[in-house]
């Protein structure tokens, strides 16, 4: 049969990022507790196309992916990089999982036990000359109650629900476990899936004697990650779905 994709292209312009989006496949994650866990993630999957190529063998990432059997560590994934770059004979390759992760959580005061799901990405790529860059990112729901509000209201504070998004390049592994728990622990109180009414006294009295701004969040968390020698990168930002505006509040932090 004719191999339309292989035949040349004649108009001198190469193509930056070819593949395929939002392919949906069992992985590997490794878990603190339990060794390992097993979830779904979306993938995206490219590599570069020289000028004089037409097309790239779309099926080939998913045929390779079934090969390797994705875990999701530091060696496997700079290994599925290469991987794509050899069977696809590309000079560059680029990687990104989106995945839920489970956390099992006990209530404050009750133990009552519930699963949390955290949404987490990992975008990997690998260059020409075989230079592997990897970036964590989970996002990470937490409680704040505003400073401002707790100082001006005769009674109670208003508090809302909101998000941290946390990217990290780091040296060596690191647990997922312990970037939700930095993140968590510097917000008013972290967020659970089960709580009875002593936990909600609880974590409602617990936030309102933490009150924070976004701003403090974002740099609270900056503040402990620019202590840890693991990390050599970070990009932080907390948004709060504001329970008395319309709007959501923002603040980001980059590391330098």
């Amino acid at each position: 049969m004719r191999d339309v994709q292989n035949e040349p292209d004649f108009r001198n312009i190469p193509i930056h990022k070819v593949g395929i989006k939002n392919l949906r496949y069992p992985i590997t994650v490794r878990d603190r507790r339990d060794g390992y866990q097993h979830t779904v993630a979306t993938i995206d999957m490219f590599v570069d196309l020289p000028h004089d190529y037409k097309g790239t063998h779309m099926s080939r990432f998913v045929e390779m992916l079934h090969v390797l059997k994705p875990e999701v560590s530091l060696k496997k994934f700079a290994l599925i990089l290469e991987s794509m770059k050899t069977y696809l004979s590309a000079a560059s390759a680029h990687l990104e999982m989106s995945f839920p992760y489970f956390i099992e959580k006990k209530a404050p005061i009750s133990l009552a036990t519930g699963l949390m799901d955290y949404c987490c990405r990992i975008v990997g790529s690998s260059d020409a000359a075989g230079k592997v860059d990897l970036m964590l990112e989970v996002v990470v729901p937490i409680t704040s109650v505003c400073p401002c509000s707790k100082e001006i209201s005769d009674f109670g504070a208003h508090n809302q629900r909101g998000e941290v998004r946390l990217g990290l390049r780091f040296k060596k592994f690191i647990w997922l476990e312990d970037i939700i728990e930095l993140v968590e622990a510097s917000a008013s109180s972290e967020v659970y899936s089960v709580l009875k009414r002593v936990d909600e006294k609880c974590v409602t009295e617990r936030a309102y004697s933490n009150p924070k701004f976004v701003e403090d969040i974002v740099r609270d968390v900056a503040q402990r990650l620019m202590t840890d020698d693991n990390i050599i990168w970070f990009s932080v930002s907390a948004e709060n779905f504001e329970s008395i505006h319309n709007h959501s509040a923002y603040a980001h932090v980059i590391s330098g």
